[in-house]
């Protein structure tokens, strides 16, 4: 059973007051909270265990290297994968992105000759648009054969508008997808789209930075060629995450760094790189990322995925209830029921994916999103406000900012009702006070 004061306790930093109030935190989509459990697993390592990896036979370095690897097998059980050397540690979903980017699609395009089609979607985020420009831009100044991105359009209601996906694959020899919109919280049938670019021989990548935290995901039952995901937004450590590859796709990749631990031997006109998982794992790696990363997967299946994933949804049908019923405000994403558990239940049943995920973007007509995330700051409640590293998204909605709350396993309703009695206090000083004169 979910038990969320039990879960609260975990997590020390949600003692904190900000500016004289408890902190309401509402951010997760951009990072969250860590728990007790991962805080402890990291001091552990760096009071006991402290050594390199995979250099030293020393006790050290031995305790340290299987703590190290333990970490992957457990992530890659997490999402599924059948083969630990399938999951390469890197900073970041980001890194994960820009690492398939050049080592695969872009040799990919060199040995073939041909312009690459790239399919994407309106709704990237920027880690998922720059990569793929930046290969058409190194590539146009080596002369080679350039990159081309099209993109899967989002509909007004924030979802996307699949009834074109077989002619926009026409060609296309890859496909990155966000698996949920970290602006919008849009779900997507990622399945769907999987299962039409292999039709055609596309490779798929899943963006999965917003979608492995809150729900089970399984790579084998995907059926997707690459995914990425951030350990900082599952209550894991800052500068950890994960590309998991298959394994043949991997195997045919040159290394993307070049340096310590990624290679077998080196001579002074010549390397030969390591194994996998290794050759993509140069230098001195982030250990107790991975260790904590480790910690986390360990601490949110001993809460429960499937229960974590229930709190959040009812958390995200009680706000939109809540936010709808206010005045001036625009909410952006799926205008689907979420008000209704049995609708949303009977969806999952059937193996369709809800459609919203604990994300919700709005703003307040007539204030601007980070005055509104300013003024709810004095009142202790965090959110995001701007572009949220999706601009061209953001404009598509003509908008040059959005206000954003997310969710994260930790949190209330009660918290929900303290963030729209702050939204109600916007919206009164902004009746009142001129908005040039507001922080004056």
């Amino acid at each position: 059973m979910f038990d969320i004061q039990t879960v609260r306790k975990d997590f020390p930093i949600l003692k904190r007051q900000v500016n004289g109030a408890p902190l309401v935190y509402l951010d997760n989509a951009a990072t969250t909270q860590k728990p007790r459990q991962v805080i402890d697993a990291i001091t552990k390592y760096y009071e006991t265990t402290n050594a390199n990896i995979h250099r030293g036979i020393h006790t050290l370095a031995e305790e340290a290297t299987a703590q190290y690897e333990d970490a992957r097998k457990k992530v890659a059980a997490f999402i599924g994968a059948k083969d630990p050397a399938e999951i390469i540690f890197v900073r970041n979903a980001t890194e994960g992105i820009n690492l398939v980017a050049q080592s695969y699609v872009r040799n990919q395009c060199q040995m073939s000759g041909v312009k690459c089609q790239v399919l994407l979607s309106e709704m990237e985020h920027h880690s998922n648009l720059v990569p793929w420009q930046m290969i058409k831009m190194q590539n146009a100044e080596c002369r080679m054969q350039n990159v081309e991105s099209r993109f899967i359009p989002v509909t007004p209601e924030g979802t996307l508008d699949l009834s074109n996906l077989d002619a926009l694959l026409d060609g296309v020899k890859f496909v990155s997808i966000t698996h949920a919109s970290n602006v919008l919280g849009t779900i997507n049938d990622i399945k769907k789209i999987i299962e039409a670019a292999h039709r055609v021989g596309a490779k798929v990548l899943v963006d999965a930075a917003q979608s492995v935290p809150h729900m089970t995901v399984n790579v084998e039952e995907l059926g997707c060629d690459f995914l990425v995901f951030s350990g900082h937004k599952m209550y894991g450590p800052t500068g950890i995450g994960v590309l998991w590859g298959r394994r043949e796709l991997l195997e045919v990749m040159p290394p993307f760094l070049g340096g310590g631990d990624m290679i077998r031997s080196v001579r002074y006109n010549g390397f030969e790189p390591n194994d996998l998982p290794w050759k993509f794992e140069a230098g001195t790696p982030h250990i107790t990322g991975a260790i904590g990363l480790g910690a986390a997967v360990d601490y949110v299946q001993g809460i429960g995925m499937d229960a974590m994933r229930e709190h959040e949804q009812e958390l995200t049908r009680y706000a939109l209830k809540k936010m709808r019923a206010l005045p001036d405000i625009t909410i952006y994403g799926p205008k689907e029921d979420s008000d209704n558990t049995s609708i949303l239940r009977s969806i999952e049943v059937l193996h369709q994916p809800v459609v919203r995920g604990p994300v919700i973007a709005f703003n307040l007509n007539g204030v601007h999103a980070h005055d509104v995330a300013t003024l709810l700051d004095r009142e202790g409640i965090a959110i995001r406000s701007g572009h949220h590293c999706a601009e061209p998204l953001v404009k598509k909605f003509g908008q040059t900012a959005m206000a954003r709350i997310s969710f994260g396993m930790y949190n209330t309703k009660e918290e929900i009702d303290i963030l729209v009695a702050g939204l109600e206090k916007v919206r009164k000083v902004f009746t009142i006070t001129p908005p040039n004169l507001l922080l004056l």
